[in-house]
């Protein structure tokens, strides 16, 4: 008995022992891992400033020129010479139409003309034997070898030869204008480009048939663009052409102070809002691209902001590095606003007297000692 009880013992010691020595030894060594030291590293203490009260509005981008390309006669497409986003000159060949009345009318035009021409030469060759003919019966009635009815009819008869070339004359005038207007209504058959631009967008396709006024396509000057803010109606009597207004697009990344250059004196009755115009000259814009624009209300709140540098984005998050008095580095999530020339306004996640890593933000990571 007393043979087993030692035996036993011996299998617990054992036992323990074996445990004792299975314990990861990474579990001390994490204990005691030496914390991370980042130099050189630049900090700005967060306080409150005084920042002009702003409204935002939003707007789209729009072509300062632009020009809808419609037809003036009904026919069928029987030739599209551009796509969207081609680039095309003022006087290109856009559209060729497929109009089988007016090609008659022109051939009917053409054949008017040579009508009323060969009519003319007719009334020409009248008019001449009419006038050779009275020289003659104006002799002998001088002589007295004919009565003066009979010269009285020669000279009615020249009279009315020089009318039918009147006649004649107006007749193909008339058929020359006609041929002209034919000729003119002819060549509404080529759909020219009116500007020089970029195909915005087409509403039509080979073989479609297109009637008068129905638009083609829409060719916008992209050497100009302008951002068309709707802004609200009670700021009529302070948002005038010269007001400054702060102006960021999104899409290309980029903020910058402008002037509004036009004001359109209509309101829209259904927003309430009325449009103001500025002037854009950047790279990368597009027409109908978001932009916004921040109004000065002409009073201030107070703001916390902090350099640009500061600011990290990571993904769908804004960061920023922010330093305990033990000199730790803490990742704090906040929400930006307003961005100036150099610094950003933090709506929550910073307050007053807050340390934030203005360079050398690759170097910190999370708990990091800041020396």
């Amino acid at each position: 008995m007393k043979n087993r009880v030692l035996i036993a013992a011996i299998v617990v010691t054992v036992a323990c022992a074996t445990a004792g020595c299975s314990k990861n030894p990474e579990d001390k060594k994490g204990e005691n891992a030496p914390v991370a030291v980042a130099r050189g590293i630049t900090l700005d203490t967060v306080k409150s400033v005084a920042m002009p009260e702003l409204l935002e509005v939003v707007g789209s981008v729009r072509a300062r020129t632009s020009a809808i390309v419609s037809t003036r006669i009904p026919g069928r497409i029987s030739m599209l010479c551009v796509r969207e986003g081609d680039r095309v000159k003022k006087g290109q060949l856009l559209v060729q139409l497929d109009a089988e009345e007016n090609q008659a009318t022109a051939a009917v035009a053409t054949a008017g003309i040579d009508e009323a021409r060969q009519g003319l030469d007719e009334a020409l060759s009248r008019k001449k034997l009419a006038d050779s003919t009275f020289d003659r019966y104006r002799n002998l009635f001088n002589e007295q070898a004919i009565s003066r009815q009979e010269f009285d009819v020669k000279q009615s008869e020249k009279e009315v030869a020089l009318q039918g070339v009147a006649r004649a004359e107006a007749r193909l005038s008339q058929a020359q204008q006609g041929a002209r207007a034919t000729t003119t209504m002819s060549d509404y058959t080529r759909i020219i480009a009116p500007i020089s631009g970029v195909i915005a967008s087409k509403q039509t396709d080979l073989g479609t048939s297109v009637f008068p006024g129905q638009p083609l396509m829409t060719i916008e000057d992209d050497g100009s663009y302008q951002l068309e803010l709707a802004v609200p109606e009670n700021m009529t009597t302070t948002v005038k052409p010269g007001t400054p207004v702060q102006v960021t697009l999104d899409a290309i990344g980029t903020t910058f102070t402008a002037k509004i250059a036009e004001i359109v004196p209509t309101t829209d009755p259904a927003s309430r809002t009325f449009i103001a115009k500025i002037s854009v000259n950047k790279k990368g814009l597009k027409s109908g691209m978001f932009g916004r624009g921040a109004l000065a209300l002409g009073t201030t709140v107070t703001a916390i902001t902090v350099p640009k540098k500061a600011v990290v984005e990571r993904g769908a998050l804004t960061i920023v590095w922010a330093v305990d008095k033990e000199s730790i580095a803490r990742m704090r999530i906040v929400k930006a606003g307003r961005v100036t020339a150099e610094r950003v306004e933090i709506l929550s996640g910073l307050s007053d007297g807050d340390r934030v890593v203005v360079t050398g933000v690759e170097k910190i990571s999370e708990g990091a000692r800041v020396e």
